[in-house]
């Protein structure tokens, strides 16, 4: 980050929580029409491959709460 931007991040972070809040949501929301990347188009294209295959009944889902649980588990996070 440039000095510019660090000054500004830790201005931001002096902030109350809701108005850091804000000006969160504000940033993130300004990212709404940013080109993707790279990386951001690789994803998106396997996620509709994903998507496509689970339609034409290629693959099966998973409830969610057995996703959830198995992640929970994968990472030790015993619930």
């Amino acid at each position: 980050m440039s000095p510019q931007t660090k000054e500004i991040e830790r201005r931001a972070l002096e902030l109350p929580p809701g108005e850091r809040e804000q000006l969160a949501d504000n940033l993130i929301r300004s990212l709404d029409n940013a080109p993707l990347t790279a990386i951001d188009e690789t994803w998106v294209a396997e996620a509709e491959k994903r998507l496509d295959n689970f339609h034409a009944g290629k693959t099966q889902g998973i409830a969610g709460d057995q996703l959830f649980e198995q992640v929970r588990r994968e990472l030790g996070w015993q619930s």
